[in-house]
């Protein structure tokens, strides 16, 4: 991080399929090694498998699956006097998606079946439908927070 002055942001263009940014910034987290065209289509069948049998198409469905992963609050710890406290702070719409993609992502790599597309579309199936190891750590968060709701004057 610079000292003097804040860092751009850089702008991302959307994927080629569905022209979505969301969508290209999950792909680029997937990625490994600078295999794009692998997270491509890991990403993509993973999302058309899981718009099977359901109303919206594959962008609405993994947007629903990635709104029920985000976390709204977090805790951060804070140092005030010797102790330290879990202040619950409320976190942006960008950095709350981000963390949604890393835990999908991180669960979805653990588990146990075969081929990473098989493993990402059953997390998302899992966030989808509001159950699943990304959904119990955004639940878990919140819980944390709820917890520690007394400390939430020394927000800074």
């Amino acid at each position: 991080m610079p000292r003097k002055s804040f860092s751009s942001k850089r702008e991302i263009m959307p994927d080629p399929k569905y022209g979505d940014l969301i969508v290209q910034q999950f792909i680029n987290k997937i990625m490994k090694a600078g295999k794009k065209s692998t997270a491509e289509g890991i990403v993509y069948s993973a999302m058309e498998r899981l718009a099977e049998g359901k109303e919206e198409g594959p962008v609405g469905a993994f947007k629903k699956a990635l709104e029920s992963a985000r976390p709204l609050v977090m805790v951060k710890s804070t140092r005030i006097g010797g102790a330290t406290y879990q202040v619950p702070t409320e976190i942006s719409l960008e950095k709350s998606i981000a963390i949604a993609m890393r835990w999908i992502i991180t669960v979805s790599r653990a588990r146990s079946e075969k081929t990473m597309m098989a493993k990402l579309h059953a997390e998302l199936d899992d966030a989808y439908h509001k159950r699943g190891t990304a959904f119990k750590k955004r639940e878990d968060t919140h819980k944390m927070a709820e917890a520690n709701k007394a400390f939430a004057h020394y927000k800074r």
